[in-house]
């Protein structure tokens, strides 16, 4: 019974390895980054008008365009902070972000956006739960409300519980 029992078990084992095997076309398959991954990410912010809080954390969203060309990214709020969607002038390599009376639209509510003092800084923050995560912070204006300049600042979103918001 014992030599039975072996046998099933070596049986199994070149099965399992001979099923891994790569199948024919697919050696060569890597998986491309698109040029603005060092960027992109769900990030948690606050917004601030002048030293004070006017919004906790919420979650806003970067990530490539359709073109993905490495020059420029989309931010989005989720309707979190004041229903923007916008695609932004990037340098990747400065790690840095910024434009003028850039096009917004979020379900028809269109307005421009100006960026100015985009940053992220690689592990440049320590999250509320004590993880160390890339920061991000920025001005924003918005084209129906003239003159006001919101702050965002906070951090790359780590996935861990705790730092949820």
């Amino acid at each position: 019974m014992k030599k039975i029992f072996k046998y099933t078990l070596v049986v199994l084992f070149i099965t399992a390895l001979s099923s891994c095997e790569t199948e024919e076309g697919f050696e060569d398959f890597t998986l491309e980054k698109s040029p603005v991954a060092d960027v992109s990410g769900d990030w948690y912010v606050q917004t601030f008008v002048g030293d004070n809080l006017a919004l906790d954390y919420q979650r806003i969203t970067i990530s490539n365009t359709a073109a993905d060309k490495g020059t420029e990214i989309n931010i989005f709020d989720h309707k979190n902070i004041w229903w923007f969607n916008f695609k932004s002038p990037v340098s990747v390599n400065a790690l840095t972000f910024s434009g003028d009376n850039l096009a917004s639209d979020v379900e028809g509510y269109q307005i421009t956006v100006t960026v100015t003092n985009g940053v992220i800084v690689k592990k440049g923050t320590t999250t509320n739960s004590g993880n160390i995560a890339d920061s991000i912070s920025f001005d924003i204006e918005f084209s129906d409300d003239p003159g006001t300049i919101y702050h965002l600042e906070g951090f790359k979103r780590t996935g861990f519980l705790e730092d949820e918001h």
